[in-house]
């Protein structure tokens, strides 16, 4: 079982990304699963229903969400219709939406879960027993779950990760947009990164305009920050190759490409 997950994907140029690349990228790692992380995708601000159209129609099985789910109102006029969008499961109980979707794979199906961290973030449900009940309950119907843990300091991330091990198939982070190189495989078989990285601007500060935010550390003043619409570009991912009968991770690599790291077919 494999499965593909491509990081915060930012604005237009990020969503260009993912059309021309994720064919390419199914093509030459043959995933049974596809997940984006889609709550950037909107000009940086959450998702449309156009949008998610396009994600799914670019090869998406799953789109995630995170900390900006709901800074496009749009979205709550038709997350309850759909079947693979996922908001983070510890938003108080009576948010619209799904924490966790079943995906099919083939013959098996992906417990996709999403959640939020709290440390440096706005507060919400405690994460750590909200997804370890997810996780167990999913483990009931399939060996494969995977989560997308939507967190700022990498020390909670780590948390998640052990506390996951062995119950998980993978825990990945996403959020802070930088992809670090701390892939591995947990003693316990649980697939591990930090951050996966984003996937949009690449001469830009986490995706937006540098020189907005150069003139927000350089003055302290408050400046508004929008998305580059044009300019080099990155996708940033990582491939999960998963054991058929256990669903424990047999390997995890990172993914990115960049005009410095250009794509590589074979």
């Amino acid at each position: 079982m494999k499965i593909l997950f491509i990081g915060d994907v930012v604005g237009s140029l990020g969503r260009e990304m993912v059309e021309e690349y994720l064919p390419q990228l199914k093509e030459k790692y043959k995933p049974d699963c596809t997940i984006v992380n889609g709550e950037n995708a909107a000009s940086g601000r959450g998702i449309t229903e156009k949008i998610y159209r396009q994600l799914e129609g670019a090869g998406a099985d799953a789109i995630t969400m995170g900390n900006h789910t709901w800074d496009n109102r749009e979205l709550f006029q038709f997350i309850d219709q759909t079947q693979n969008i996922i908001r983070p499961a510890n938003y108080p109980k009576g948010a619209p939406g799904k924490g966790i979707q079943m995906i099919q794979a083939g013959s098996s199906e992906v417990a996709v879960i999403n959640a939020l961290g709290r440390t440096f973030m706005n507060p919400v449900d405690d994460p750590f027993p909200v997804v370890k009940k997810l996780v167990d309950d999913a483990k009931r119907h399939t060996p494969f779950v995977f989560v997308d843990f939507h967190a700022e300091a990498t020390s909670e991330k780590q948390a998640m990760g052990w506390h996951l091990d062995g119950k998980a198939s993978a825990v990945v982070g996403t959020h802070t947009h930088v992809q670090t190189a701390d892939n591995r495989i947990l003693p316990g078989g649980t697939a591990y990164l930090s951050d996966v990285g984003m996937t949009g601007p690449y001469d830009a500060v986490l995706g937006m305009e540098r020189e907005a935010v150069l003139k927000r550390f350089v003055t302290s003043l408050p400046v508004r920050f929008e998305v580059p619409k044009s300019g080099r570009t990155l996708l940033s991912g990582c491939i999960i190759e998963l054991e058929r009968k256990t669903g424990r991770a047999l390997s995890i690599n990172r993914i990115l490409i960049n005009e410095d790291r250009p794509f590589v077919s074979n």
